[in-house]
């Protein structure tokens, strides 16, 4: 083999033995328990509600993303870094029995982070029907807008302080 040769070779078992090594194992062999896992990464929000157009037209217009939709029961915003889901209430029903109920939750805000919290408040401002909080500097430096969608769900818009500066 020529010179040529031998150094694609190289490169190729190279790139083989990196791609195994990185490489998750999808069995449940004693050799794979060894290894660390990484931390769960939280990529998907779903919200369960009783009116899947209403807030598919509400997030359409406050995230300015256009929705990815499978029927009538299920619509999904996919942000640059997760996805905001809404599902109907009916379906889980069907699905998963006495799981959940559309509308009901108060324990949860859903955050996105935003380049100008001034500049959303004042876009969102006919958009919005309920206001929780005005665009303020947070003591711990975030700058907010608190505000609910149509079923309830606290929703915050922010910048961090290091944005900011």
């Amino acid at each position: 083999m020529n010179a040529p040769g031998i150094s694609r070779l190289f490169l190729i078992l190279g790139l083989a033995a990196a791609m195994t090594s990185s490489t998750p194992r999808a069995t449940g062999s004693p050799a794979d328990q060894s290894a660390p896992s990484p931390a769960p990464a939280l990529i998907h929000t779903c919200l369960i509600t009783n009116n899947v157009s209403r807030l598919t037209d509400f997030y359409e217009q406050v995230l300015e993303i256009q929705p990815h939709k499978t029927g009538e029961d299920y619509v999904e915003f996919r942000t640059s870094t997760a996805v905001l889901a809404l599902f109907s209430a009916s379906a889980q029903e069907k699905y998963i029995p006495g799981s959940a109920t559309g509308g009901q939750n108060h324990s949860v805000i859903l955050e996105f982070r935003v380049d100008d919290v001034d500049r959303q408040y004042a876009r969102l401002h006919d958009v919005v029907k309920q206001w929780v909080k005005g665009p303020t500097t947070q003591p711990w430096g975030t700058r907010s807008v608190y505000f609910r969608d149509p079923d309830g769900n606290l929703v915050d818009f922010f910048v961090p302080p290091a944005a900011r500066q």
